[in-house]
């Protein structure tokens, strides 16, 4: 354990395969002392662009209640070195083994696990298996199942196509158009694909179509704090949702869902940010 904890700043963790564009949120010591330490798991693609301004948001207000929190781009992506198309799960996982033993070497207290939209389902499978144990997850409008998110992003590529040909001169018959290769079908055999500036790999794909949040593991985590996010109050969790937070209740699993009132920003056309979640947030961890 080191002596002094780091400052606030950004740093490079390098690692065999490159660098990783990790930013320290340093705990700003209360009455209660350092409260804990946080490990942040961005969202997936452009969702990551569309939510750094609201976990930037919490990670400040988490440290300022006096977390230590550890935001890390993970290979091939944001500021991380490596390209998108070489990322794989398996590496994903390993910078966030990095990123934990780092902050469990500079920090103490309570361990959680942060993770927003796509970002749950790795943080759920980094949980649990990382030593020390984590002491709790924390999610942020999460993705439950890595099939439907995977499909929700592809439409993007079969949408940009057909836009595309609406525009042009040329553009294929309605006949031709069916007969060209679905974008799963380019996956099933083989061949990366590009979607709205990402190029996803057979093998990442894969990955992705089967997460699930709260699959079966060797580890339930002890405390989940699960946070939605709606237009409208008195929202609630869908019946997919539900089950999950129910099948960690009957492992033993301390767990509580909140609704906050908020705009949609990990989708919105303009950056938005959330101040009720983060409100939420920083009031739940520190309960």
């Amino acid at each position: 354990m080191s002596n002094a904890v780091p400052a606030t700043g950004p740093f490079f963790e390098r690692n065999a395969d490159g660098q990783r564009f990790c930013f320290f949120h340093a705990p700003v010591p209360g009455p209660h002392g350092v409260r804990g330490c946080v490990l942040a798991v961005h969202a997936f693609a452009e969702e990551m662009n569309k939510t750094r301004a609201a976990t930037a948001d919490g990670a400040r207000a988490l440290a300022a209640a006096g977390f230590a929190v550890l935001q890390v781009d993970l290979a091939g992506c944001g500021d991380s070195g490596g390209e998108f198309e070489d990322a794989t799960w398996a590496a994903w996982l390993a910078d966030l083994g990095n990123g934990w033993a780092w902050l469990q070497s500079h920090c103490t207290g309570p361990r959680w696990v942060w993770g927003t939209r796509f970002g749950a389902l790795l943080a759920d499978q980094f949980a649990a298996r990382c030593t020390p144990a984590a002491d709790g997850l924390l999610l942020w409008q999460p993705v439950v199942n890595g099939a439907q998110h995977l499909g929700q992003f592809l439409r993007l590529k079969t949408v940009n196509s057909l836009l595309r040909e609406a525009a042009s001169a040329d553009a294929t018959t309605p006949v031709a158009r069916v007969a060209q290769p679905s974008p799963r079908a380019d996956l099933a055999a083989g061949r990366a694909i590009e979607v709205a500036g990402y190029r996803l790999t057979p093998a990442l794909a894969d990955a992705m179509e089967a997460a699930r949040l709260g699959a079966p593991t060797s580890r339930t985590p002890p405390r989940v704090r699960w946070f939605e996010v709606s237009t409208q109050p008195g929202a609630s969790l869908s019946p997919v949702a539900t089950k999950v937070a129910e099948r960690w209740r009957g492992l033993g699993s301390d767990v509580a869902v909140a609704h906050v009132v908020g705009s949609a920003f990990w989708q919105t056309a303009e950056i938005e940010r959330c101040d009720g979640l983060v409100d939420a947030t920083v009031e739940a961890l520190c309960a």
